[in-house]
């Protein structure tokens, strides 16, 4: 399950209910589908979309989303940290960014227009739909390992437009654990649960 974090605040919401209730004034939509059974770990991108079509079928009906596809990615992608670097700066899409993950995790950070900047991490069974024009950017957490289901209108509309805000470099992947987080950023942890 989802875990939001609020590290200004040293705050952290872990209840599914509780969850949807932060994230839904803000337009973004989160639910949890089962995903034990459902494929074999070694399962095609073609098994997968056909395992969750009914689930996909819906989230098309409701959003006007055209195309699906699958994305792994595992720390042996060739240039795997140049990829992740497009997404770890703050950016927007001109289209909604919907992810089904199907196994491994990450964590997206959140710039709300007012508020403090949140962190969304998700893993296996997790649906987030961030809705097109939210500030956010993401990483890979431990194992440097996610596959996920993206949903599209058009993958055009989907590409990284840069706020040029540095503000990402404030907040590190806390996903990644508590050795990770270099000595300057420790004020972000004081409080919080890493569990």
């Amino acid at each position: 399950m989802a875990v939001i974090r609020l590290p200004d605040l040293n705050q952290s919401i872990t209840e599914p209910a509780a969850l949807r209730g932060f994230l839904a004034p803000l337009g973004i939509q989160y639910d949890h589908w089962p995903v034990e059974g459902r494929v074999a770990a070694t399962a095609t991108s073609e098994e997968i979309l056909l395992a969750y079509a009914p689930e996909i079928q819906a989230l098309n009906a409701r959003g006007g989303y055209i195309t699906a596809d699958v994305i792994d990615v595992t720390p042996d992608v060739p240039n795997l940290q140049t990829m992740l670097d497009r997404f770890n700066q703050e950016h927007t899409h001109a289209e909604d960014e919907v992810r089904f993950i199907v196994k491994g995790s990450g964590i997206f950070f959140v710039h709300p227009p007012s508020g403090p900047v949140f962190s969304i991490e998700v893993e296996a069974g997790d649906l987030i739909n961030l809705p097109a024009g939210t500030k956010h950017w993401f990483d890979l957490c431990r194992e440097r390992t996610i596959r996920a289901i993206r949903l599209f209108r058009e993958k055009a509309g989907w590409t990284p437009t840069y706020t040029n805000d540095p503000i990402a470099s404030s907040y590190e992947p806390l996903c990644l654990g508590p050795a990770y987080i270099p000595s300057g950023k420790a004020r972000l942890t004081s409080g919080l649960n890493l569990a």
